[in-house]
């Protein structure tokens, strides 16, 4: 996707926001009060680049089809994440798309949005549950912690001692990375795990985190970590502490990730399509919408790509450019 294009899409994006915000606090939906035609987006907070990509392509695929739109943040907060659901149902919305708070946090929410007859399509994040989504989309995550994996232990030439950073622990996915990640790793007895910290999926919380490690374990050569803000975090760490020389290997594909790529500030990336999981989410909306039938099965799961400095030109905004 070109710049202009994606320029052009954040501002459709931001005008279609205001534009709905900005319709009142009644109930109806934007428009002449019908509802039919509204699909609320929820997702985690936009601070994030990955949640702002999904937001903003859902939001612009749902308006090129016809729809209007109502985009909101839960901010990973379950009793938040509960009462914006609450307004979709109120407004009679015709769909939720929505990144969840929780595996198991979550599940109230969509069986009260199933109950209502509001149809759910999840993205990046499954519930703990079958049968209350209408889909359940996701970024294949162990596939694409296996590809980091496989060539973090290349780049560390199979031995040395390293750090693993960890997501918010209560958090699917950043269970199951680590599983692949240490499922791929154990295999070389010569590579040693000398700490493992979460890091909340947060950059300022990663950098603190990584100080401490390099006070402790000053001899590390790598650093992989569950997602991008992290290993930017630590990346960071460790340029401050002239350590500029250790593998550091991400996850999710970010745009500033690919940038510190090209800059050789990280090593590599996975790339989860977080543009093209929503716009999935949009269209097989629409098309229950128009057929009572999304025509796939309930969980789906999209194959993510490693992103190194010999092919970092070749993705845009979270996805593969064609």
């Amino acid at each position: 996707m070109t710049l202009p294009h994606r320029l052009a899409m954040t501002i459709l994006f931001l005008s279609t926001v205001v534009a709905v915000a900005g319709c009142g606090g009644d109930g109806d939906a934007p428009g002449d009060g019908a509802s039919e035609n509204l699909i609320v987006i929820i997702t985690p907070s936009h601070d994030n680049p990955f949640f702002q990509a999904e937001a903003e392509a859902a939001a612009a695929n749902a308006l090129e089809l016809g729809y209007e739109t109502l985009v909101l943040t839960h901010n990973d907060d379950a009793a938040q994440q509960d009462q914006l659901v609450d307004t979709a149902i109120g407004r009679e919305a015709a769909a939720i798309i929505l990144d969840n708070a929780g595996a198991d946090a979550s599940i109230a929410a969509v069986r009260k949005a199933d109950a209502a007859g509001t149809p759910v399509f999840l993205i990046d994040r499954e519930i703990n549950a079958t049968g209350l989504a209408e889909a359940q989309i996701v970024a294949d995550n162990y596939q694409g912690a296996t590809l980091g994996a496989e060539e973090f232990v290349r780049l560390m030439e199979e031995s040395g001692p390293y750090v693993e950073l960890l997501g918010r622990e209560s958090d699917t996915n950043a269970q199951i990375r680590s599983q692949a990640y240490n499922d791929v790793i154990s295999q070389y007895p010569d590579m040693e795990r000398v700490a493992v910290q979460s890091a909340n999926w947060s950059q300022p919380e990663a950098f603190g985190k990584m100080e401490t490690i390099i006070q402790a374990h000053p001899d590390i050569e790598g650093v992989i970590s569950g997602n991008d803000t992290m290993a930017l975090g630590a990346a960071a760490a460790l340029n401050a502490a002239g350590m500029d020389d250790v593998t550091v290997v991400g996850f999710d594909g970010s745009p500033d990730a690919i940038a510190a790529i090209k800059a050789g500030d990280l090593a590599a990336t996975v790339l989860q399509p977080a543009s093209t999981l929503a716009r999935m989410a949009v269209e097989q909306a629409d098309q229950y919408l128009r057929t009572g039938s999304t025509g796939q099965p309930e969980k789906q799961a999209v194959d993510c790509y490693l992103v190194t400095p010999e092919n970092a030109d070749e993705f845009g905004v979270f996805e593969r450019l064609d």
